[in-house]
């Protein structure tokens, strides 16, 4: 079963099961996948599984944003509901990569690439997130990155 097909049968699940909060977040995400799918157009053949992770993991990361300011503004309630959406988007993503484990891989693209200094630490996370996708947290594989390089 595709990421898509999941998403849909999870969304008739929340609407059958009254759960309206899942429901609202699980259509949104639905959205983000149309919008996306026009903007490239391939409406008619739709994006792969890889593709929807990527948009997940960016909607995550808006979620974490969002409540951060939030938390800032002194609305704690607000940022609590982007923490709740956050939890139900990050059950369609694959596990994170550990702190050990992007340690490791990023040793291993070093010595496979060769790098040396920070000026090549674009091309180390290029090819991090091209073999990981949103496995990668993109904040802790730079800081990894940077300490390793220097």
């Amino acid at each position: 079963m595709t990421l898509k097909q999941r998403l849909e049968n999870d969304i008739k699940a929340a609407l059958l099961g009254g759960d309206r909060f899942a429901a609202e977040v699980l259509r949104g995400l639905k959205s983000v996948i149309l919008y996306e799918e026009v903007a490239l157009k391939r409406r008619e053949d739709g994006l792969n599984d890889d593709e929807i992770e990527l948009l997940f993991a960016k909607e995550v990361k808006k979620r974490d944003e969002s409540a951060e300011l939030f938390e800032r503004g002194g609305n704690q309630q607000a940022a609590d509901k982007e923490r709740a959406e956050k939890k139900i988007i990050l059950g369609y993503l694959p596990e994170p990569l550990s702190e050990q484990e992007l340690r490791e891989k990023l040793a291993a693209i070093i010595t496979e690439k060769k790098a040396q200094g920070p000026q090549q630490m674009g091309m180390v996370l290029g090819a991090l997130k091209s073999e990981y996708g949103s496995r990668v947290n993109g904040a802790l594989a730079a800081k990894i990155a940077k300490e390793l390089l220097s």
